[in-house]
């Protein structure tokens, strides 16, 4: 299944999620509720948006809009090199 990030404006905070390519969440409590984590002091009903990432690795579930972390050239840990480890 394909990952996806998305941002919440109102909160500044960047979601990776996994869910079908027919899916598409529009809210922050919707985008919590799939990744497993509390709303916190965001509104549930605060707008979301899907990033165009080009398959880019986050190095959690929770960004604060830092860059990816670099990818395994080699392949050496992962299948495709993109694992994200050094």
């Amino acid at each position: 299944m394909p990952t996806y990030d998305y941002r919440c404006n109102a909160n500044g905070q960047t979601i990776e999620v996994q869910h079908r390519m027919s899916e598409q969440f529009t809210t922050w409590g919707e985008l919590c509720a799939r990744a497993n984590l509390p709303c916190g002091d965001t509104p549930a009903d605060a707008p979301v948006h899907r990033l165009a990432t080009g398959g880019n690795v986050i190095t959690s579930r929770l960004g604060s809009g830092s860059a990816p972390a670099p990818m395994c050239g080699t392949g050496g840990c992962c299948p495709n090199g993109m694992c994200g480890l050094n």
